[in-house]
């Protein structure tokens, strides 16, 4: 049986990130694709020029026009702009309880800037984390949750987001700096480093949302929460190692989510 999985995010009309990516990573490994949009972008490979959010009511309507219709096997969640947004997602859980919830908290940009409001910040640290299953932050984005700076131990700044209530942390290292681009997988009970040598290449645009739609759909189909960080990190090293193969833009271009397939 075909896996469904569903993505809540925004949209990237140069196809790197947002909705975009995830739909292209749900193709790549097999899923069938939904998506729920949330928010309007203006960007391309060399930055974000403008954003449009779309109503929380006009969320809501995406929302339940899938899950009273479609079986979801695993929902991804990316950008949420609004704190309104927010809390109709935690009503669409609450309501519809899928099976597996992966949160990429999409808050900071390329290239530095943020993307949310404290407000939204607050209302997904006090009501969204308890609800979802692994919380995919970058460094960055790390940070700002926790209003601290990563001082070199990955896995007890993953230990300190725990404490915001998901049931596991996926931190993602790729801003560390250095040679290597490892993460780290912790639980209460357990922590799993996944190593890996750093790409070289600009075309990392898309990377985080990739990454963590990877990670929903092997949950969908059915792997253990190790073994799907496992893969997924394979996976998102690979498109990484063939982006070159791409040519897209004057910037940052996408990462392959086909490379398997195309080559």
């Amino acid at each position: 049986m075909i896996s469904n999985v569903l993505s809540i995010a925004g949209s990237d009309p140069s196809g790197g990130a947002g909705i975009q990516a995830d739909l292209k990573t749900f193709s790549a490994l097999g899923c069938y694709g939904m998506c729920v949009i949330t928010s309007l972008t203006a960007q391309n490979t060399l930055g974000v020029q403008d954003i449009y959010e779309v109503s929380p009511d006009f969320v809501w309507k995406q929302i339940e026009s899938v899950f009273k219709d479609i079986r979801v096997d695993a929902m991804k969640i990316g950008m949420l702009g609004e704190p309104e947004v927010v809390s109709v997602i935690v009503d669409a859980i609450k309501t519809y309880k899928p099976a597996h919830v992966v949160l990429d908290p999409v808050m900071v940009s390329s290239n530095g800037e943020k993307l949310v409001s404290d407000a939204t910040i607050s209302e997904m640290k006090r009501y969204l984390f308890p609800l979802v299953d692994i919380v995919t932050p970058n460094i960055p984005e790390a940070e700002l949750l926790i209003d601290d700076v990563f001082r070199d131990d990955m896995e007890e700044f993953a230990r300190l987001l725990l404490t915001l209530g998901s049931r596991a942390v996926l931190l993602k290292g790729g801003h560390a700096g250095g040679a290597r681009s490892d993460d780290v997988f912790v639980k209460h009970d357990k922590s799993l480093m996944l190593k890996s040598e750093r790409i070289e290449t600009l075309n990392n645009h898309g990377t985080g949302c990739t990454f963590s739609a990877a990670l929903a759909s092997y949950l969908a189909k059915g792997m253990s929460e190790e073994k799907a960080v496992n893969a997924a990190k394979i996976y998102i090293t690979k498109a990484l190692e063939y982006a070159d193969d791409l040519d897209i833009g004057n910037g940052r271009g996408s990462v392959h989510h086909f490379f398997s397939q195309w080559n």
